[in-house]
Order: structure tokens, then C-alpha cells, then sequence
């Protein structure tokens, strides 16, 4: 249903079938933040002034998309926090789940 680059790749679906028998409709079911624990650390970004989230994962992880790791391994609630002041360290972390290589760092 995902892409292997989807931060929902693998997630379950269901179908939530309404009490009045009207037509289910399909959903994903929720996902949850992974176990910092299982997170495999391979680098830091320090925030550059004008960074972006996705400029930082394609230089990360080869792919823009793969943003969502970033903001696995830095929990903040708005990850525009994430690059909003320069000077701030990224953890650049994969998950369990995560293939591929790392690039730029």
C-alpha cells in the first residue's frame, strides 16, 4: 500500500464499518514513535541557517522523503522546530526497519 520509503510502509489497515451498515471505509491504523532504543545512530547535522528537513534527509539518507527519521530520532511535537534555529544537532538515526545506505555522512 506504501512505498518502502513510507514512514506508514508496513503499517496494518483495517476498515471501520459504520453502525448504520453504510460502505466501510478502509484506514491505516495508527503508528507509534519507535523505541529510541531501537534506533541504530549513524551520524549529527548541526542546523544550518535555511536548512530544510527534507534537504537534510536527502543529504542524509539519499532521499528527501525519508524526512520522517529525522523526526523519529528528534521527537519534537512541530518538526519545523527541528531546523527553525541554526546551531542545533540533528541525530541522524536509522530505524530497525529502515534499509539502505547512508549518504553525506
Amino acid at each position: 500500500m506504501f512505498t518502502p520509503a513510507s514512514r506508514y510502509h508496513g503499517s496494518e489497515s483495517a476498515l471501520y464499518r459504520p453502525p448504520d451498515g453504510g460502505e466501510p471505509v478502509p484506514y491505516v491504523r495508527r503508528r507509534f514513535l519507535p523505541d529510541p532504543a531501537e534506533l541504530t545512530p549513524v551520524g549529527l547535522h548541526t542546523v544550518g541557517e535555511g536548512d530544510r528537513l527534507d534537504r537534510v534527509a536527502a543529504a542524509a539518507f539519499g532521499d528527501p522523503e525519508l524526512f520522517w527519521q529525522l523526526a523519529d530520532a528528534n521527537p519534537v511535537l512541530d518538526p519545523a522546530e527541528l531546523t527553525a534555529r541554526p546551531g542545533r544537532r540533528l541525530l541522524i538515526a536509522l530505524s530497525a526497519a529502515a534499509g539502505g545506505s547512508v549518504h553525506g555522512f
